[in-house]
């Protein structure tokens, strides 16, 4: 499954920028999709999911109420809308395949990356 994440860049604490994920059409009919990043020296960690039946979504409790993940199935792309920036939220975002439960984890395929930086 090819996904490429892009939209990440610099942005003021408190601001907000929106991730985008295109993804094969097949992978938003049969996969949930979802984000996850990994800050420097930290392991990756899931940040959002999205069912590909339903749509229904699961986050972390760190971005709940600040970051929403949404599908355009007609665009074949998945997107975060990130708002209220914070610099612990600097990482490296990517898009993958994602499960939910307690968490959000990584089923298994990933995309490439796209830096997002929270300074001012």
């Amino acid at each position: 499954v090819q996904l490429q994440a892009s939209g990440g860049g610099l942005v003021q604490p408190g601001g907000s920028l929106r991730l985008s994920c295109a993804a094969p059409r097949f992978a938003l009919d049969y996969y949930a999709l979802g984000w996850f990043r990994q800050a420097p020296g930290k392991e990756r960690e899931g940040v959002a999911c999205i069912s590909g039946s339903d749509g229904s979504t699961a986050y972390t409790d760190s971005v709940k109420g600040r970051f929403t993940i949404s599908r355009d199935n007609r665009k074949n792309t998945v997107y975060l809308r990130m708002n209220s920036l914070q610099p612990e939220d600097t990482a490296v975002y990517y898009c993958g395949t994602c499960g939910s439960g307690d968490t959000v984890y990584s089923t298994g395929y990933w995309g490439r990356g796209t830096l997002v930086t929270v300074s001012s």
